[in-house]
């Protein structure tokens, strides 16, 4: 689970140390709740939600701080896929994000023309993509 909750926090910071601090501050946060979350079907999925509303509440607090208004939006540096950065199957996915099927086939569709459009050099990947997702229905 750790690897896992690690691989997320990368993600959403793209960093490996502050993934770290963040993962370690939400698993401190988790294990003070343990007790009543052990009942629970998935607690992979409260920390999972636990590790993103964290970076949320790191992100609005930086914001505060350091941020400038700007006429022109920043880039957004990383467009994720859970579903394939992860290997999971659509109903994997769909459980650990408390979503339905539908919701993140229609993401990952979403996700995916983004990226034929922003990185068409990236192309044959894709084809490798379309492949798996066929074989983890």
């Amino acid at each position: 689970m750790r690897q896992s909750l690690m691989r997320t926090a990368y993600l959403l910071t793209g960093d490996a140390h502050l993934a770290e601090d963040l993962l370690q501050s939400v698993l401190v946060k988790v294990l003070g709740r343990w007790p009543r979350l052990a009942g629970l079907a998935s607690p992979q999925a409260y920390a999972r939600k636990a590790l993103v509303n964290q970076y949320i509440s790191w992100r609005r607090r930086l914001a505060r701080v350091t941020e400038l208004p700007s006429a022109e939006p920043p880039d957004r540096p990383y467009s994720t896929v859970l579903r394939y950065y992860e290997d999971l199957t659509e109903h994997e996915t769909a459980k650990l994000l408390n979503c339905s099927i539908g919701t993140v086939k229609s993401h990952a569709h979403h996700a995916l023309a983004r990226l034929r459009a922003l990185a068409p050099e990236l192309a044959p990947r894709f084809a490798e993509l379309e492949d798996l997702k066929g074989a983890h229905r």
